[in-house]
């Protein structure tokens, strides 16, 4: 169905006013300042700022915001690097793409992030860092996470891609660690013209490593310090990212605010069930994700009427084929399992509006009423 009543997409809504980004580029096009330029100095400082961070550096994508920190670590060939199992491919493909081995830890049943009771378990002599996943906007339980983390002196990189703005216990996603890494992709709650990443870090020297090992290594024109690769902001995207930054906040209160209205609309649905909402988490909704009975055929309805909702993620990593090698017999991350096979997602970006809102709440409520 293309005649959408309710979309999942807002990108058009977004830009349908392009002309002050268009205005802006037209002056970086002169300088020829297109490679670690201005634009991005700008971005990195203002998003710095935004997080309360000392250091944001611009990377390429929000992959590269999880494998750069991973590499300046030192973490390659032998090592393990302990994620979530609920989580994008990106994580786990980061962490691959050093040469080190993922290591999956189930989910929480409510909060879709990792279950930190599990945690220790998957500690072993090989482990050498720790990637939190704040999945959909939400939060894991850092405070609890650090400890661990702590106790056995391992280096936490958090993947904060979907969780800008979010917290726990009055802490925000991505300062809780070593360093933390930001997704810019277009359907990101901050969001570029395409693929982008933002690493953020108090740690000086971090700073240092992560700024060369994103521009092959240099320290100079004409010195290569370590082997780096070729991981930077382009200043096309700093343009766009620094027309988007300020409007940051409210793209985040009104998420929060759609989503509690979606709670209040489908929390009386027999068949529905609300994850729970931790007084001490705040989240910030890059995806609005319930748990359905039935999903498959809500889901056919909901597309059949008009409604464009989505499943976020209908097959588990570790049961992928691209991921067998990892050697995980199904079964193996029974809570992950469950919310593949009961999640549906619901738009609830800024642009959506309230009548939007209803008739999402209708349809679902109309699948439900006829069972």
């Amino acid at each position: 169905m293309t005649n959408w009543k309710v979309r999942y997409s807002y990108l058009p809504q977004q830009f349908a006013d392009t002309s002050e980004i268009f205005e802006a580029l037209k002056r970086l096009v002169p300088t020829g300042d297109f490679t670690l330029g201005k634009p991005v100095a700008e971005f990195e400082e203002r998003f710095a700022k935004m997080i309360g961070v000392k250091h944001a550096i611009g990377v390429g994508s929000g992959t590269d915001a999880l494998k750069l920190p991973l590499k300046a670590l030192g973490i390659g060939h032998g090592d393990e690097v302990i994620t979530a199992a609920n989580t994008f491919i990106a994580t786990v493909g980061a962490i691959a793409e050093t040469g080190a081995t993922p290591v999956l830890v189930d989910c929480d049943p409510d909060t879709f992030c990792m279950d930190v009771s599990k945690l220790e378990a998957a500690i072993t002599p090989r482990t050498k860092a720790i990637m939190p996943v704040q999945i959909t906007g939400e939060v894991t339980d850092m405070t609890a996470l650090m400890k661990i983390a702590e106790k056995h002196k391992l280096p936490v990189v958090e993947d904060a891609c979907q969780g800008i703005f979010s917290e726990c216990d009055g802490k925000r996603s991505g300062t809780w660690g070593v360093a933390g890494g930001f997704s810019l992709h277009p359907l990101k709650n901050l969001n570029v013209w395409g693929d982008a990443g933002v690493v953020v870090t108090n740690d000086d020297e971090m700073n240092r490593k992560l700024r060369l090992i994103r521009n092959h290594g240099m320290r100079n024109r004409d010195e290569i310090e370590i082997l780096g690769c070729n991981s930077r902001l382009d200043s096309v995207q700093a343009v766009v990212g620094n027309w988007l930054i300020d409007q940051t906040h409210d793209i985040t209160e009104k998420r929060i605010s759609n989503a509690a209205y979606y709670d209040a609309g489908l929390g009386g649905i027999k068949g529905i069930r609300i994850p729970a909402r931790p007084a001490n988490h705040k989240r910030v909704y890059h995806l609005y994700m319930v748990f359905a009975e039935d999903r498959d055929a809500l889901m056919s309805h909901c597309l059949d009427n008009g409604v464009e909702a989505k499943v976020h993620y209908p097959i588990p990593l570790y049961q992928q084929d691209g991921l067998k090698h990892l050697g995980y017999a199904p079964g193996t991350f029974p809570v992950t399992d469950i919310h593949a096979a009961t999640v549906i997602s619901f738009p609830v970006d800024q642009h959506i509006s309230r009548a939007e809102q209803d008739i999402v709440i209708e349809t679902v409520k109309s699948f439900y009423a006829k069972r």
